[in-house]
């Protein structure tokens, strides 16, 4: 078969891309196909509209393509396509990469019959968070109390410090663990002021860190490097450390409840 130049580097920028990602793509791909049979007022919503935007998937995510319309419009529909006819009022809908895409707070409470409540706290942090915005706290709010006033005590929960999926699992086990709920993002300096990290998570009282190390950097050999450095000064500013690895928070939290637990116990913590 014939190949045109850049292909090669196309199928090396293909094997980098993790699973997950791939399978991403592969979902907006099939997104765009159906975009073409959608109606002028047709637009992705619920947790499609969630992942388009970029957030963390939910379980079975890409079962099925959600599709919505204000009524009186009933949106096309066929295999693997959810469509929805929604109370009317004015659409919210953006672009996103050229796609019609529901309103950021307005997906999160639609996706939320499909949702568990920590499938929905992850959205809603990743969705709040500072370095993107794609929401607001008070916009989840808004829109909840209007649609779905069950979620407040979920809202309650919702962070927009958190960088990343796990670490906001990891906050939400801490705290159903019986544990203070720990700062998020705290920046440690010596105290000359010199900088010296910011640490996920911290309980400055008891001088004690957690970090989700995913291990992402596992092969790179100067990362690593800095990160043994980047220890070593936390720990010189007496402070503890706790790395929490993938396989103590999954399958079973529990396991980074207790390194946790323990730390804090240490530095003078009482429950």
């Amino acid at each position: 078969m014939w190949r045109k130049p850049g292909d090669e580097e196309d199928d090396a920028k293909s094997l980098q891309l993790s699973r997950s990602e791939r399978r991403r793509r592969a979902f907006t791909n099939r997104c765009r196909q159906f975009a073409t049979r959608m109606g002028q007022a047709d637009f992705f919503s619920h947790d499609t509209a969630l992942v388009l935007r970029g957030a963390p998937t939910p379980t079975n995510w890409d079962e099925a393509i959600h599709v919505s319309g204000i009524r009186p419009r009933n949106p096309a529909r066929t295999r693997s396509v959810t469509s929805h006819r929604l109370a009317s009022r004015p659409a919210a809908h953006t672009l996103v990469g050229g796609l019609r895409v529901e309103h950021a707070a307005r997906a999160w409470v639609q996706a939320s019959v499909h949702l568990s409540d920590t499938e929905l706290i992850v959205a809603a942090d990743f969705l709040v968070a500072r370095q993107r915005r794609l929401a607001t706290i008070d916009e989840l709010r808004a829109e909840a109390q209007l649609r779905r006033p069950r979620l407040d005590s979920l809202i309650d929960r919702v962070r927009d410090a958190s960088e990343s999926s796990q670490e906001t699992k990891l906050r939400l086990a801490l705290v159903d663990g019986g544990l203070p709920e720990p700062q998020l993002a705290h920046e440690l300096y010596q105290d000359d002021g010199t900088f010296i990290a910011r640490l996920d998570q911290a309980y400055p009282e008891y001088r004690v860190g957690v970090e989700y190390d995913g291990r992402q950097h596992a092969e790179d050999v100067r990362q690593f490097a800095r990160d043994a450095d980047r220890w070593r000064e936390i720990d010189d500013a007496g402070w503890q450390l706790v790395r929490v690895l993938k396989h103590h928070l999954e399958p079973d939290p529990s396991l980074a409840v207790k390194l946790v637990r323990r730390e804090l116990l240490r530095a003078g913590w009482r429950p």
